[in-house]
């Protein structure tokens, strides 16, 4: 799990959820008369380490199952000791990783559903193509990395869709720290609509150069990284205003799924002291959903047989504090639940703001709207 470097903003979180979950399925006497036991390495946010720390948890310490890291680059690096092992792949917000395999042991803890190499994208161009007038032109600009060629990718396939026509089309390397230049590119560029495909440190520094520089488009944001974290969310504060963003869970009704304010209730009692996202929103509603998932295979099947429980998981409707989740192609959710939403009225830098769901408003999908778009991003950015 990332507990350093880029991405423990919201390895940190997924560890503390897993935890929170061993000590509930312990408390009830464990899976199949056994206590469970979490042995876990710091990955330090590098796919290089990957292979190493599984080749020690498997080789050494000798583990019951494994489960991937956090982050598509981090599982991409998992994949090929998955298959080459045989293994049991549950993996966590990891996008389209089994594209390429069809590893029919591979399970996909996000929910993009089918098709995520489109999903990824889709919501923020079926909000885009709602506004009027319809945008005509699009900027993408993402990161050199695995995650933000996938999110790019999409993009493009979803602007050709809607009949968008791609004036900048540009990515960065992964330790850029100044994306003014970036962003004064985007603007000479006069679009419509701006996509980004960004991971924590990278998704803060656009928007701050956006800020800064006063971009002026329809449409800004993108399957941005890191702004789902409560941490960059009180940084930025009102900074995010007008941002359209890709999200996994908010505290509204529809979205109040049963066990999810028991579990989160018990993060956050914790989180001060692990040092994590306080509200914890994010990652752990999913990362304590895929030990459930876990779990509920173990018991099922009575065992750890890892192709007894891949075969239970490819028939199986899970019950989690994330939902019912069934799995589809490529294990795959059956069904996308990806969530975009635009921060509306943020006002300061202080947490209690960011317990309230009118903070960010939910545009896509359909079923689960809270509200309407604010445009032009240049406007919405000061209310």
């Amino acid at each position: 799990m990332a507990l350093t470097g880029n991405l423990a903003v919201n390895g940190k979180p997924a560890l503390l959820a897993a935890q929170i979950w061993q000590e509930d399925v312990n408390a009830r006497g464990g899976l199949l008369g056994r206590r469970v036991e979490l042995v876990y390495y710091d990955d330090q946010s590098n796919p290089a380490t990957v292979p190493g720390i599984y080749a020690k948890l498997l080789d050494v310490d000798r583990v019951d199952l494994v489960l991937s890291g956090y982050a598509t680059n981090l599982v991409a690096a998992f994949m090929p000791t998955a298959i080459q092992r045989d293994l049991l792949a549950l993996s966590l917000f990891a996008t389209a990783a089994n594209e390429e395999f069809h590893y029919p042991k591979y399970f996909s803890m996000i929910p993009l559903g089918p098709h995520p190499t489109i999903e990824i994208s889709k919501g923020f161009f079926d909000i885009a193509m709602t506004l009027k007038p319809e945008p005509r032109t699009i900027a993408i600009v993402s990161a050199d990395a695995e995650f933000a060629h996938r999110a790019a990718e999409s993009a493009r396939r979803n602007a050709k869709a809607a009949g968008l026509k791609v004036v900048y089309d540009r990515s960065y390397p992964p330790n850029t720290v100044d994306f003014s230049p970036i962003v004064r590119a985007i603007q000479s560029a006069n679009p419509d609509i701006v996509y980004a495909g960004s991971y924590p440190s990278d998704s803060v520094g656009i928007v701050r150069a956006a800020n800064e520089l006063g971009l002026k488009t329809k449409q800004f944001g993108g399957t941005m990284v890191g702004l789902q974290s409560t941490t960059l969310r009180m940084q930025l504060g009102p900074l995010l205003n007008g941002v359209v963003a890709n999200d996994y869970w908010v505290p509204q009704p529809t979205l109040m799924f049963p066990g999810i304010a028991e579990f989160l209730a018990k993060y956050q009692t914790r989180a001060s002291a692990a040092g994590t996202d306080p509200l914890g929103y994010y990652v752990p509603p999913l990362a304590y959903a895929r030990m459930q998932v876990l779990g509920a295979a173990i018991e099922a099947t009575q065992s750890v047989d890892q192709s007894k429980i891949a075969a239970y998981l490819r028939e199986a409707i899970v019950h989690t504090v994330a939902g019912d989740i069934k799995f589809g192609i490529d294990g795959e959710w059956a069904k996308p639940r990806f969530l975009f939403v635009q921060f509306q009225g943020i006002k300061g830098n202080d947490l209690a703001q960011f317990r309230n769901p009118g903070t960010y408003v939910v545009l896509y999908p359909a079923e689960y709207k809270s509200n309407a778009t604010v445009i032009p991003y240049d406007e919405a950015r000061s209310r």
